[in-house]
């Protein structure tokens, strides 16, 4: 059995029992959940061991208070916040062209692209043509040079498919344009710094000394099609095999894959994939977009907070293959991805983090994990928590 740390407030015990269980049945090795409702923490839970990979020889070092995770796609729900928030202080018009911030990016028929296709994944632009290698992908300047350069591989605006590297470049440069600050810094000095969040784009050199304060990943695996039932497996498993398919062209950009566990991969700024977060910290972070949290004004205004949850894509996705619903910047409660409930937005990662916030209930939901297992959207480990926060819910 499991130890699990942390607390829980009464009447959300079936969250500490669903994570429990995850260690038990679920193949779970290093995780922790937190969960805000109304601005308050009322779950703060962690268990097993930060180094996935354990010698066989030796103790595993503890999961401990503020261990935290490299959270791969699920740091897109945290970069989407500041274009939202660009815009509500009036500095980015959602329906202008991406171009009028970006003059380069106009090249090879996107011109029209709009920023709220960048956020929708609508932009067209999930794979290059020539995949980056892990340090153009981080050094700043090939990733917008190559996407500039880029024709969409159908027209902008008229369909979707979700952008899972190219998201990096596509929002960090659009971010660094309007305000001449890179995307992590941004989140840093307006968000995260205010906020007292374990929440990074770019882990600073302060936190990347500190002994165990990362928790490691496993390698990284192809994604496959456990746990996306949408349609029949073998058309998931046959994109995903396909080495000339656009979906794993989008999920190849960066090729070969990079090592997550490398200092530079840490400290890259890649608004995508490569976000470190404690679960507290993710949480937090989606609590102060719905309300206010301790003394902290709210970050989206009720017109922002609609935006980020009004779907503006939905049906079938051309890289996952599964019929997706997104926002703006946001996954959306579907079945591809299933939340609290219809009003709920936020991101998973691949491999199992997941973040959210659902305005309606006032909850607010962070997890994150080091068992990084083969699914993309919803994994099972953390559906059995979101199931364990509506039975809470339910008394």
């Amino acid at each position: 059995m499991v130890d699990v740390q942390g607390t829980v407030t009464d009447g959300f015990e079936p969250v500490r029992d669903a994570f429990a269980e995850n260690f038990a049945r679920r193949g779970e090795r290093g995780a922790a959940v937190a969960l805000y409702r109304d601005g308050r923490k009322v779950v703060d839970l962690w268990a097993g061991t930060k180094d996935a990979d354990a010698p066989g020889d030796g103790p595993s070092a503890p999961w401990e208070r503020g261990t935290a995770q490299i959270v791969r796609s699920a740091t897109k729900g945290v970069a989407a916040a500041v274009p939202l928030l660009l815009h509500q202080r009036g500095l980015v018009d959602l329906d202008a062209p991406v171009g009028t911030y970006w003059p380069e990016f106009k090249a090879a028929g996107k011109e029209r692209v709009l920023v709220r296709h960048l956020l929708a994944h609508r932009a067209g632009l999930p794979a290059l043509d020539t995949p980056l290698t892990p340090a153009e992908a981080v050094d700043g300047v090939s990733g917008p040079r190559a996407l500039a350069a880029q024709a969409p591989a159908w027209e902008p605006g008229t369909d979707h498919g979700y952008h899972a590297q190219t998201y990096s470049w596509l929002i960090g440069e659009l971010v660094e344009r309007i305000t001449g600050r890179s995307a992590g810094r941004w989140i840093a000095e307006e968000i995260a710094g205010p906020l007292g969040l374990d929440l990074w784009i770019g882990l600073p050199e302060s936190e990347r000394h500190r002994p165990g304060r990362i928790s490691d990943v496993e390698p990284p695996a192809d994604p496959a099609a456990p746990g996306l039932r949408m349609r029949p497996r073998k058309a998931v498993t046959d994109a995903y095999d396909d080495p000339a398919s656009l979906t794993r062209r989008a999920f190849a950009a960066i090729s070969p894959a990079a090592d997550e566990n490398a200092p530079a991969w840490r400290a890259a700024e890649l608004p995508a994939s490569a976000g470190i977060a404690t679960a507290e910290g993710l949480a937090r972070f989606y609590a102060s977009l719905i309300g206010d949290v301790d003394g902290h004004r709210r970050l989206f205004a009720p017109a922002t907070l609609t935006l980020a949850r009004t779907e503006e894509s939905a049906g079938p996705d051309r890289v996952l293959i599964v019929n997706t619903r997104f926002g703006l910047g946001y996954m959306l409660h579907g079945p591809a991805s299933p939340l609290l409930g219809p009003g709920s937005f936020g991101h998973p990662g691949r491999g199992g983090s997941l973040a959210f916030a659902d305005p309606e209930s006032g909850i607010s939901f962070g997890y994150v994990t080091n068992g990084m297992q083969k699914n993309v959207t919803a994994d099972p480990r953390a559906q059995a928590l979101v199931r364990g926060v509506a039975r809470a819910l339910a008394g």
